[in-house]
């Protein structure tokens, strides 16, 4: 430091020497300025020109002013001034804090004082487009955000108005919470349907705002949302008159005291669907029962701990119930059915499904078809305790079924299945039999059954004692078939489906042989050759013994064909190329799935027919190259291909 104060030379800073006898003097040196001036100076002094707080080179630089500055309420009094339509949207696309802004006002908070008469006219129109709601949108996933929802309550108020919404599922990192429904709450008044699926990150704030500000909600759908209790269900029941559908599953905080709030309140109610609930019980079914008895028609419960008490409810109380679902009950016992039957309520019942109940007993639903002889529509699934003697019993009572549906019922015999024939004949129109393991080809001498004039739809999936025999029977008793399915039945063979197609007395429309190993080209001719004019749809799936012969018949017979799968069979590259040279007009969908032997040689072929085709299927089939499969890409530009 002594040597910067004691520096001299050339270069001081100023010539001719010193100016203080005692330079290192730290008052003299700090005392330099302005006021030595006897001397002319060779560098421009750092101090010479005194503070000015006017000059602009030493003014800062200002900040700009702008409107992002100001805070959320006075930023929300501008917002809430613009009128309805696309100068919000243009606004909301601003930035996530104008969208959030403007998703947060109500349609009460909107101002349009300042707007001329040619804009009041556009806000009215666009106010009154929005309570209609004609508009529907849909979150599945990572597009589950509430920024969608925002955007979706301010995009669509000037656009129809949203009428449907539904959320599937929720983004993990940003997904749906109660500011999204509160979006949707203050700017979609006219919403209707609200469905939502598997989102845990919603609770009971959320809803009661939905409840608050869409009070036109007529149907409201909740799934796996385990946050939602009763006070939603009560708040939607004070604030939502015209609620008519509710289903709720797996929402184990919801209870009985919702459902009571909803049977008591919801005078429009009409149809209720509660799975999984582990909350609801008998005091939750009954209140709703007794309450929205008059209005209620369609009633699905499943998989709940609920009693006999609840079915001895439903039939005292449901005179206008017309569907009824029971699945999973566990703690219903005969009794409970029993006393359904006999409640004498479901004089209106027109569908009945039961299922995994064991409860279900010969006496229990003999009581059922007793107290509901207008039903049309039966299905039972899982019925362990259920024989012959309780199914032709129920059949002897309920005299109006059309439509029998048996599924792993494995104590119904060819007994029972004539026995439905012998009492229900001459309404009876659908049969369906899936996986009923004790229904095989007996030798018994069965009483004399008129044939059903009336039926008209055979399906028997995957029954493996049922034969050629029982298939022959039915022929006799169906003369007048349209629709017929016979999906894995290993033991049928030509000689139990041609007296079937033999008998049949009306055009066929469908037919489905998927998975009949002993179905050979035969049965195939015979059907085109009788039916090829009336044939929509034909599934050859999995029938090995059908040749190109097959397809020879089908080019040639069948101009109304649409539906044509043969997958897994052996037809090669003749059949495809005779199926094109035929008049197929009308067919839109072919599946050629694992025909081993169908190559490139088919290319043109598939071409030919891909004029009207919408779907090809080309899965598995080894011979058939990628380039073939790009050239197909590239001439059937029109047409979804599987391969």
């Amino acid at each position: 430091m002594s040597q910067v104060f004691s520096f001299s030379g050339n270069d001081d800073f100023y010539p001719g020497g010193r100016i203080y006898p005692n330079p290192k003097e730290p008052c003299l040196f700090l005392s330099l300025g302005r006021s030595v001036d006897y001397f002319p100076l060779q560098k421009r002094s750092r101090v010479s020109v005194p503070f000015d707080i006017n000059r602009e080179w030493f003014d800062e630089p200002k900040q700009k002013t702008s409107i992002e500055s100001l805070p959320d309420e006075c930023l929300f009094e501008i917002l809430r001034r613009l009128p309805v339509g696309q100068d919000r949207s243009v606004c909301a696309s601003v930035s996530k804090r104008w969208l959030m802004l403007l998703s947060s006002i109500c349609e009460n908070e909107i101002c349009s004082n300042g707007s001329t008469q040619d804009d009041n006219v556009v806000v009215d129109d666009a106010e009154g487009l929005s309570n209609e709601g004609y508009l529907s949108r849909s979150l599945e996933g990572k597009k589950a955000t509430d920024v969608r929802l925002a955007a979706i309550a301010v995009g669509t108020a000037s656009r129809g108005g949203l009428g449907k919404l539904t959320i599937r599922g929720s983004n993990s990192d940003r997904g749906v919470t109660n500011v999204g429904l509160k979006a949707i709450a203050h700017g979609c008044p006219s919403l209707k349907v609200f469905s939502v699926f598997d989102v845990a990150t919603i609770d009971d704030e959320g809803l009661i705002e939905i409840a608050s500000g869409c009070h036109k909600l007529e149907k409201l759908d909740l799934c796996k949302c385990p946050n939602i209790s009763d006070k939603t269900l009560i708040a939607i029941s004070k604030k939502c008159p015209n609620l008519a559908e509710l289903s709720i599953e797996s929402c184990p905080n919801i209870g009985n005291e919702g459902l009571q709030a909803i049977g008591k309140l919801c005078p429009n109610l009409r149809s209720v669907s509660i799975k999984g609930c582990s909350g609801v019980g008998d005091q939750g079914v009954c209140g709703l029962m007794s309450s929205a008895s008059y209005v209620l028609s369609k009633v699905k419960l499943e998989s709940l701990m609920v009693s006999d008490l609840s079915l001895a409810t439903i039939g005292h109380y449901g005179f206008q119930v017309t569907d009824l679902v029971l699945s999973g009950l566990p703690n219903v016992s005969e009794k409970g059915f029993w006393v359904m039957g006999n409640g004498r309520g479901l004089q209106k019942l027109n569908s009945i499904t039961i299922e995994c109940c064991q409860g279900l007993t010969d006496t229990a639903i003999e009581a059922v078809g007793k107290g509901c002889p207008n039903v049309k529509n039966f299905q039972l699934r899982k019925c362990a305790y259920l024989s012959d003697k309780g199914l032709v019993s129920f059949t002897r009572a309920a005299l109006s079924i059309e439509s029998l549906k048996l599924q792993e019922c494995h104590r119904i015999t060819q007994i029972g299945l004539f026995g439905v024939f012998f009492h229900c004949a001459a309404k009876l129109k659908v049969l369906t039999l899936i996986s009923c393991y004790g229904i095989k080809d007996l030798d018994l001498d069965l009483p004399a059954i008129s044939p059903s004039e009336s039926f008209w739809s055979l399906t028997i999936r995957d029954c493996p004692g049922f034969g050629d025999a029982n298939l022959a029977l039915l022929g006799k008793l169906c003369p007048r078939l349209k629709h017929v399915e016979l999906s894995g039945l290993q033991r049928v063979t030509d000689v139990g489906f041609l007296p079937l197609l033999e008998c049949s007395e009306t055009g066929l429309t469908t037919v489905n042989l998927s998975g009949c190993l002993n179905v050979t080209d035969r049965v195939v001719l015979s059907v085109v050759n009788s039916y090829g004019w009336t044939l929509q749809v034909l599934c050859l799936d999995g029938c090995t013994r059908v040749t190109d012969a097959s397809m020879m018949a089908i080019a040639g017979n069948c101009p109304m064909l649409s539906d044509l799968d043969v997958s897994k069979s052996a037809i090669t590259d003749t059949g495809i190329a005779a199926l094109a040279r035929g008049n197929q007009i009308s067919l839109e969908i072919l599946s050629f799935s694992g025909c081993v032997s169908v190559s490139d040689k088919s290319i043109p072929a598939f071409k030919k027919l891909g004029q009207s085709l919408a779907g090809l299927n080309i899965k598995r089939c080894s011979a058939i190259s990628n380039r073939g499969v790009s050239k197909l890409q590239e001439h059937l530009w029109t047409c979804d291909i599987l391969y």
